[in-house]
């Protein structure tokens, strides 16, 4: 019984570690680091008004907002022809959390 609940918290963990690195992959691009900014700013927005506040072309920046909603950190809402994009802020909080524990798992024997 130990065993099965043992690999479970194993998988548990190496799903959380899964989930971490690729939200940190889609942060890793300076340009998506400042899209979040940008958007973290306002309610929603829809790629365009992304476009207009970066040089970037708009297939760009649909790209990298692309990354960002399948790494869980920006919703999107279909809205006629445009899609409104958000900041998810509690996968953010998450993010921050994870990332806090692992440099404090790191970093506590020093």
């Amino acid at each position: 019984m130990n065993i099965s609940v043992q690999r479970f918290d194993d998988l548990a963990g190496a799903a959380d570690g899964r989930l971490l690195a690729a939200r940190m992959a889609a942060l890793s691009h300076p340009a998506r680091i400042e899209i979040v900014r940008h958007l973290a700013r306002r309610e929603s927005c829809c790629c365009r008004d992304v476009v207009q506040n970066f040089d970037l072309a708009q297939s760009t920046v649909s790209q990298h907002l692309k990354i960002l909603v399948a790494a869980g950190l920006v919703t999107f809402t279909p809205d006629r022809q445009r899609s409104r994009y958000r900041v998810d802020r509690q996968a953010l909080a998450e993010l921050s959390d994870s990332l806090a524990s692992l440099v404090d798992s790191c970093c506590s024997g020093r």
